[in-house]
Formats: C-alpha cells, structure tokens, sequence
C-alpha cells in the first residue's frame, strides 16, 4: 500500500508540473532569485541597529551555503540546491511513513531536506584554505605597494596581473568602480568589505579607508596581513585535530546503525519491540536525530580556523 502511495505522490507532483508548464529548471532559476520584501519601517531600522538578530539553526545554515555558493562562483546552483533538499525532503517523509513511525517524520524530513547544505559546507573546507592562501599573497604584495606609493589604486594596477581567483575579480570591480563609476574612493573600499566573507580582508580594507584620512596609519596594514600567516601556520598545526571529529562521527554513526540489524541476528523479539513498538519507535527517532545534529556539529568543527575581530 505504501508503494502505491509512493507511486501516486509522483505522479502528481509530474502532472503538476505538466499543468502548470514548469520544469523543474525553471522552479530552480526561480528559487536562485533573491526574495522581493517590503521596504522595512525606520522603527524597524532602528530596532535592527540597535540590537541585531543572529541568524541561528537552519537559516544560519541556509545562509552560509549561500555564502559559499557566491564567494565560488556558483550562486546560479543555489536554486537547484534547494530542488534537491525538497525532494529530499520529501524523500525522508516518504521513508518515514514506509516505516509506519510518525516520531521519525520531522526528524527524517528535516534532516534529509539539509542534506544539500551541509555537503556544501563541508566541501567548502578546501577553498577557504585556498582563499586564505591567496589572501595572504595579494594583501601582502598590495601592501608593500602601498606603502611605497601611498595610491592604492596604483598598489592594486601594479599587482593585479599576479593576482589569481576569488582576489583578481574583486580587485577588478574595485578598480572598475573607483575609475569609471564613482570617483569617491572611500565608497569603493567601502563595497570590498564582505565580498570575500573573510575578517582579515575587512579588517584590512577597513585600515586602508583610515589611511586615506591619515597617510601615517599606513604602518598598521602590516600587523593585519600577518594575521593569515598566523592563521595558516596554526592550521598547519591542528588540521589533524580537526579531523578528529569526523573520524569518531563515523565511527559512531556506523556502530549506532549496525546495531539495527545486530539486533535482528541476536534476538528477534528485542528487534520486534525497536521497530513495531511505539517506545521502541520513538528510540529509532531520538537515534536518528541525534546523527543529524552530529553531522552539523562535525561540519562546524572541520572549519578551518579563522580569525576573528
């Protein structure tokens, strides 16, 4: 009977589509799109200002893959992204309901629909080491510059053709928007923080907007480029601890479910009670829900280290 519901939800869902004429592209480039939202209230500013809201849970997760989908150049896959978590959403509810065990529903639901986000996360490990990287390189020979030419608009022309992605392409809108939109130079350094979600760089754009009040602060540019190479070599240091975590996450994850059917080997009749019984189905939930908040956990522990203001 569940196959056949199975069956039947998918062929809705196909005959919606074919109704409404939407592929399942276009509900992606749809979902990619920022969210149109009513210009906020000045008490509602003010309230923001005053005290701001820290994303948390899920939506902090949602947003720091979106965050890597930009900072790589693949925010156009964010719709698509959230296509694959909706299936599995949908995929986990169905699974749950196979399963006859209601208290797994919000679990699996919720847990397979974030899925997509945290192997984002987790892949993204590698190009944050790679950004630090070359982070650490371009401010470095941006800097020197500076200090010799007190133009940072010339440190930048002078270096820009040894600059390599994700640095060169933020460099060159800088250079695009203080030569041929805007000659404000403060309002271009301005648009550089952010761009590339990393403290230091905003820390060092942020020191050179004082400079150009004040040419004698140039000096303190130095100090804060040497932050990725403490970084780097504390990273160097502890990448095996890090990976700690993840090591002992499998290990458990695995031992946890091959209990499961360790249990249907050693006796049948404690199986019976873990998988037909209302107590023994509101265990296999807790079981599971305590995998997922494991993967967030291990995901948020593999980071590498960064510093922060």
């Amino acid at each position: 009977m569940t196959f056949l519901i199975l069956i039947a939800f998918f062929a809705m869902t196909a005959g919606g589509f074919l109704i409404f004429g939407i592929s399942p592209k276009d509900l992606a480039a749809r979902l990619a799109q920022p969210i149109q939202v009513r210009k906020p209230t000045m008490r509602k500013i003010i309230q923001d200002a005053i005290k701001k809201k820290k994303l948390r849970g899920i939506r902090l997760t949602i947003k720091e893959a979106r965050d890597v989908l930009e900072i790589t150049g693949r925010s156009d896959r964010f719709g698509m992204i959230c296509v694959v978590s909706l299936f599995l959403l949908v995929l986990g509810g169905l699974l749950a309901i196979t399963m006859n065990n209601l208290f797994m529903l919000p679990v699996m639901t919720i847990g397979f629909s974030l899925l997509p986000f945290w192997h984002i996360l987790f892949t993204a490990t590698a190009f944050k080491k790679n950004l630090n990287g070359e982070l650490e390189a371009s401010l470095s020979v941006i800097t020197t510059s500076y200090l010799r030419s007190e133009s940072i608009i010339m440190a930048v022309e002078e270096n820009l053709p040894y600059l390599n992605p994700p640095v060169v392409q933020v460099f060159e809108q800088f250079l695009a928007q203080s030569k041929l939109i805007n000659s404000n130079l403060r309002h271009a350094l301005e648009k550089l923080k952010g761009k590339l979600f990393n403290d230091v760089f905003d820390e060092w754009v942020d020191a050179v907007i004082a400079c150009q009040e004040d040419k004698t602060l140039k000096t303190t540019l130095v100090p804060i480029v040497s932050k990725l190479s403490d970084m780097r070599i504390v990273s160097a240091d502890l990448d095996y601890l890090l990976y700690e975590p993840l090591k002992e996450f499998i290990t458990m994850a695995v031992l946890l479910i091959g209990n499961i059917p360790l249990i249907y080997v050693l006796n049948k009749s404690w199986f019976h009670t873990l998988i037909y019984t209302a107590p023994g189905k509101f265990i296999l939930a807790v079981c599971a829900l305590s995998i997922f908040v494991s993967t967030a956990a291990v995901i948020k522990l593999t980071r590498p280290i960064e510093y922060k203001r």
